[in-house]
């Protein structure tokens, strides 16, 4: 019995995490500019790859692996969303700009008043 729970909870868990992937991999290809991609790709993309990381864990049936994959999601956690930053702050000065539909560009306002503060 408690096989076949384990065995539901895995299943759930990288169905849920195959959709999330797909969701971020959609993002990517259906977003306007380099920034919502970049959005949906870390956003989704890391809590797809953590609930696969958790299923791989908790179908291995060792604390070990489980704990292993724990620290890759948590390596995940801290990473994206630092890589993402600074990906999206490197496209800006390269001189991407956003979507028509974004309303504020938070960004190169702060730009221009530190400009006018030197």
């Amino acid at each position: 019995m408690l096989d076949i729970v384990l065995a539901l909870i895995v299943a759930v868990m990288l169905v849920s995490g195959g959709i999330f992937v797909f969701l971020a991999a959609l993002g990517i290809v259906r977003l306007p500019d380099v920034y919502t991609r970049m959005h949906a790709a870390s956003k989704a993309g890391t809590v797809g790859s953590g609930l696969m990381l958790f299923a791989a864990g908790i179908h291995a049936l060792d604390i070990a692996i489980f704990m292993r994959a724990f620290a890759g999601f948590v390596f995940f956690v801290l990473t994206a969303p630092v890589a993402a930053h600074l990906l999206a702050r490197a496209a800006h000065k390269a001189g991407y700009r956003l979507a028509r539909v974004s309303a504020v560009d938070e960004m190169r306002d702060a730009e221009r008043r530190d400009a006018k503060k030197r």
